[in-house]
């Protein structure tokens, strides 16, 4: 999703032009200024984590966060933020398994974490990136049915209605991947749960732009309701962090927001949110220092008390603002 949608919500040039009731998309999200725009688009973003925790990638602000891998597209934008640093022998999304040990493997080969690290994606291609057959823990991403047991009646009816509708060849809609995630983290309360949502790429891809909008504000939702029921479980509340951002960007309406890659440069750009106990709220951060997406491997790390940078030397190091002080 685009940092500049994030930050100044519903873009003029494309509510109408790219799809969808032109009326109903401005009663939704369509407000005088930027800062409405936003909220209305993703209000629990906008009210609860810049009121609790940081955000970075405003540009208009002086706050950038971008991607270091050059690619600007999906596979090296996971590989990096999950890794900490660029695999220049990434270069395309096929389903290949990544030689690269992402921090959640990293995380799970510690006894402190052994059996406690899971990931789940809309996106098939994220069992591959995480190399599910080497990392020793629990993923489920794509069509795959979620057959670790327990298989409640909950995941039972996920995993039949994800057999009988279809999205995209290699990507269910973003409903199921949350749906099934929510149930596995009640059922087994993970310290480490990855989730990767991808409605709001296909939908821009397709042109959709009012699709795009409706996917953003339903992950809004999602996020919320995983807020609140990590805060109603007595293993998280009061000790849960938040870590949100996105793979890469894309270009500029009226046209380019279509699309990313290295043809378009302003992909490059991203937004981070962090929110939890050890996180100062500064909120939207502005005039300062860059942060890249390679950082946000070792940033996960350090908030659960971990060092990854000496073990891997080569990644990104810790956004300092986001630890304790």
């Amino acid at each position: 999703m685009r940092w500049q949608d994030v930050f100044r919500g519903a873009d003029a040039a494309l509510i109408g032009p790219a799809g969808g009731n032109v009326d109903e998309l401005k009663r939704l999200y369509w407000r005088e200024s930027a800062q409405a725009r936003r909220q209305a688009l993703l209000p629990f973003f906008w009210q609860t984590i810049a009121g609790r925790g940081q955000i970075y990638g405003s540009r208009d602000l002086g706050s950038e966060a971008y991607v270091t891998n050059g690619k600007n597209f999906s596979y090296p934008g996971y590989n990096e933020t999950l890794c900490g640093f660029t695999d220049w022998r990434i270069r395309s999304n096929a389903p290949i398994a990544n030689r690269n040990v992402t921090v959640l493997e990293w995380l799970n080969r510690k006894s402190a974490y052994r059996g406690k690290v899971a990931a789940f994606g809309a996106w098939m291609v994220i069992s591959q990136i995480v190399n599910a057959q080497r990392a020793g823990f629990v993923v489920n991403a794509g069509y795959e049915p979620f057959t670790a047991p327990p298989v409640t009646p909950a995941l039972e009816l996920l995993n039949r209605l994800k057999n009988e509708t279809y999205a995209w060849d290699d990507e269910v809609y973003d409903s199921f991947a949350f749906h099934t995630a929510l149930e596995y983290l009640k059922l087994h309360k993970p310290r480490v749960l990855y989730l990767s949502l991808g409605e709001t790429d296909d939908w821009a891809h397709e042109g959709r732009y009012d699709s795009y909008l409706r996917a953003a504000h339903r992950v809004d939702q999602y996020l919320q309701e995983l807020w609140e029921t990590v805060q109603s479980m007595e293993e998280y509340r009061g000790k849960t962090t938040l870590i949100f951002s996105t793979d890469h960007g894309r270009g500029e309406a009226p046209v380019e927001w279509k699309d990313h890659g290295e043809k378009i440069p302003g992909s490059k750009y991203i937004w981070m949110a962090f929110m939890g106990p050890d996180t100062r709220a500064l909120g939207e951060r502005s005039k300062i220092a860059a942060v890249t997406q390679n950082q946000i491997a070792a940033t996960l790390a350090a908030l659960l008390g971990e060092n990854y940078n000496a073990a891997v030397h080569k990644a990104g190091q810790p956004i300092r603002d986001v630890l304790p002080h």
